[in-house]
């Protein structure tokens, strides 16, 4: 008996196992080789990161088509003309609460500072180097949101350019206004697309019911994909970690670092967890909220240990019928629902682990970065497919939002596994 449950809980936690396993070695592998050698030439870094580099590409990849037909998929089947005041409730709660869990994250890494740097500062200097203006940036953010062309909006990003006239003057909102696009896939542009055509198909369901099955098929495929992808995880984090360890000049600091980010993204967790959402439910039905932790006691553990909203979906519904006695109605409609878009933590995880790769790299967001950052976490994480490590998908899209590349992901790959 003691032996399947072990055998059981070994094949459901596999993949945990293996990606801490891998996490070890190449930590050991990593200090013996900088024992032998304190230096490594970039030719020597880049041999050993290579499969990293191809499971970095794979993820980048499926990115886009995981996150519009995950979008789509999660919206086009909703009947918005059923059960309406639930529905815009539902909306407004789950729009809501992610918007205050990237805001939270985002407060405490900016506070806590675990890569070592902050929000910079508005003066003229930083704004002739930026070349725009909050207000530019601003604007562009809201120009992205709808694309003139959803075929180039997966390969470029709108951007006003302030070009300084001849008597160099350091007011900027005299400067000359022009307008280009960058390389870098228009995240937020697609969203808001795949946003629109799913609402859309959500009101005339009866007529396109073929095209939803079709869209809901293209994603379980995305998925699958994803899911054989995710499983390549542990080799490519030993050649990522190894890499990164023959490049580091510090690796003390590095992973002082990467402790304080886990702290960062826990107390995060636990203060959206713990104490914003009680506190919104005991304001919403004045009940002692913590009674009600209790009751679903269950689904708590089962999503601690399974990292997973959907392996969770059965137990969560089981308790909130059974122990909280709440309308089976109202559980059918949302904990489904919210099983598949209500992402609280991925948001938060995703705009922390975002600006602290930027402050490791000692790059200066501006409020406008911040603006992106918390509109694609919160966008992505209604795409976040609710399967362990499944984050990682939608944190290279927030990442590529700022300007970070793909390949400055490798060290929160690592750790994915704790938070």
């Amino acid at each position: 008996m003691v032996n399947s449950r072990l055998k059981a809980s070994i094949k459901r936690n596999l993949l945990t196992i293996l990606t801490i396993s891998a996490v070890i070695l190449s930590i050991i592998v990593g200090i013996s080789m900088r024992v032998s050698h304190s230096s490594y030439s970039p030719r020597v870094v880049m041999y050993v990161n290579f499969i990293g580099d191809l499971f970095l590409r794979m993820i980048r990849a499926i990115t886009l088509p995981l996150i519009i037909s995950s979008v789509i998929a999660a919206i086009a089947p909703l009947d918005i003309s059923l059960s309406k005041k639930i529905g815009t409730h539902a909306i407004i709660y789950i729009i809501s609460t992610t918007v205050i869990a990237v805001i939270i994250g985002i407060i405490l890494v900016l506070t806590i500072k675990p890569g070592g740097k902050g929000i910079e500062n508005d003066n003229v200097e930083e704004r002739e180097r930026q070349g725009n203006t909050i207000v530019d940036t601003m604007l562009d953010l809201l120009r992205n949101l709808f694309p003139p062309n959803i075929v180039q909006a997966t390969l470029q990003t709108y951007q006003t350019v302030l070009t300084p006239p001849d008597n160099n003057t350091d007011n900027v909102y005299e400067w000359d206004i022009s307008s280009k696009y960058v390389d870098g896939t228009n995240m937020l542009g697609i969203i808001s697309v795949s946003i629109i055509f799913a609402i859309t198909l959500s009101t005339i369901r009866s007529k396109v019911t073929n095209l939803v099955s079709v869209l809901l098929e293209f994603m379980q495929a995305m998925m699958k994909i994803v899911q054989v992808i995710i499983w390549i995880t542990p080799v490519a984090v030993f050649f990522l970690i190894l890499a990164k360890f023959l490049e580091m000049d510090d690796i003390v600091d590095v992973f002082s670092k990467l402790g304080l980010y886990v702290v960062t993204v826990a107390s995060g967790i636990f203060i959206q967890g713990f104490i914003f959402l009680p506190a919104l439910y005991f304001g919403f039905t004045r009940k002692n909220p913590f009674k009600f932790l209790g009751q679903i006691g269950p689904a708590i553990l089962t999503a601690i240990g399974t990292s997973s909203s959907l392996a969770t979906l059965p137990v969560s519904m089981q308790c909130v019928e059974e122990n909280a006695g709440i309308d089976p109605r109202v559980v059918r409609f949302m904990l489904p629902l919210g099983a598949t878009i209500n992402m609280n933590g991925t948001a938060l995880y995703e705009a922390v682990a975002a600006i602290f790769i930027a402050q490791l790299k000692q790059m200066d967001l501006s409020i406008g970065n911040v603006v992106a950052i918390v509109l694609t976490a919160t966008a992505a994480s209604i795409g976040t497919a609710g399967v362990p490590q499944a984050g990682l998908v939608t944190l290279i899209m927030v990442l590529d939002t700022i300007g970070i590349p793909a390949e400055d992901v490798s060290l929160i790959i690592a750790i994915d596994w704790i938070v």
